[in-house]
């Protein structure tokens, strides 16, 4: 790294805690914590008036899943993806909003923050709803949500930005046409904007003067941004996205690969958590087909294209009945991280179904 470009990163870097038996840039070993797990389940006691259905719905009332996580006035906040029991496909998703003192125990916002609206992005959005969350705060203290918009045939990612965790601003879909390639019609989603830790939540850090973010789904690519909200895919020669993180014949991320909470910039390098999904005719034997568990990889801090190490085996999989069984079986999905009280605080969607807690006592 450069000396200027290493100026512009140093402060906030910190050293990443030990991960046994695993990678020494690794972060972890992550706790589940039993005693409070899952720490958010469905609610059929939330009412929504919906304003495209025109007819109120129990918003949250199917599952509640894959959160993203942000500390903000000395509390944890949950943005977790809530289906109802009315939309199709298996329900309509929207953005729901919930907060803690602890960490652990949370209180619920009684209705979505983000939602299908008759909007400009109801032909991305409707029915299949908002979904799966990651928020980055940026320098300027406004909150950058990526989100997955789905009207049932498409998944594209989108972004949606607020000063305040509930009142959002969509922005539209992240990407548009590229060359000859519109991108804005191509299937994207689980958009992971490299960040650094400060006060405890992410917060998008710029390298090369861009920032920078992992998405996709299947095979993992890169975007490049000025501002955060409209994103320029990483092409090759041919247009296409190229690939940086893909499946591995034979292991836990055969299947398919999808990155998790926002990348972490550390002083080893860039350390995407990503989830994953195995192959049950060629991944790893000793899970199920079709379990989703998690990865880490390190990219260069300097070219984050360029992957420096990858975990051998999962850190994180289903173990637990509500991890095994539900929407979806056999999911652990990984989301949200937070730094609160001098610990790594992990959120993670259960089987498509609940939201747990992790925990590790090496921030």
């Amino acid at each position: 790294m450069n000396k200027k470009l290493a100026a512009s990163v140093a402060v906030g870097l910190f050293s990443v805690a030990l991960a046994h038996s695993q990678h020494s840039w690794m972060i972890g070993p992550f706790t589940k914590i039993d005693s409070v797990n899952p720490c958010l389940i469905p609610s059929a006691s939330s009412v929504f008036s919906c304003p495209v259905r025109n007819a109120e719905v129990t918003w949250e009332a199917k599952d509640v899943f894959n959160p993203a996580a942000v500390v903000h006035k000395g509390k944890v906040f949950l943005l977790y993806r809530a289906q109802d029991r009315v939309g199709k496909p298996g329900g309509t998703s929207r953005i729901g909003l919930a907060w803690s003192e602890d960490g652990l125990r949370f209180i619920r916002n009684p209705v979505p923050v983000l939602y299908p609206d008759n909007d400009f992005m109801k032909q991305y959005e409707w029915e299949g709803g908002c979904e799966d969350p990651r928020v980055v705060r940026s320098e300027t203290g406004e909150y950058i949500m990526t989100y997955t918009a789905y009207n049932g045939r498409v998944a594209r990612l989108a972004v949606a930005t607020s000063h305040d965790l509930i009142h959002w601003k969509k922005q539209g879909l992240a990407f548009g046409k590229v060359g000859k390639t519109d991108f804005g019609d191509v299937w994207s989603k689980s958009g992971s904007i490299v960040s650094r830790w400060v006060n405890g939540t992410p917060q998008a850090v710029r390298i090369n003067g861009k920032y920078w973010m992992y998405w996709g789904e299947s095979d993992n690519f890169l975007a490049t941004s000025e501002d955060l909200v409209h994103w320029t895919p990483v092409p090759g020669v041919d247009g296409k996205p190229i690939p940086v993180l893909r499946p591995r014949s034979g292991s836990f991320d055969s299947r398919l690969v999808e990155p998790g909470p926002p990348a972490l910039l550390t002083d080893a390098g860039i350390l995407l958590i990503y989830n994953s999904s195995n192959d049950g005719d060629r991944g790893d034997s000793s899970l199920p087909p079709g379990t989703y568990a998690a990865g880490q990889a390190l990219f260069s801090a300097d070219d984050p294209s360029r992957m420096l190490s990858r975990s051998d085996s999962c850190f994180f999989k289903p173990e637990r009945p509500y991890e095994k069984t539900g929407q979806v079986n056999n999911v652990c999905f990984l989301e949200g991280l937070v730094q609160f009280r001098e610990r790594w605080l992990l959120y993670y969607g259960t089987a498509d179904s609940k939201i747990a807690v992790a925990v590790c006592n090496k921030p």
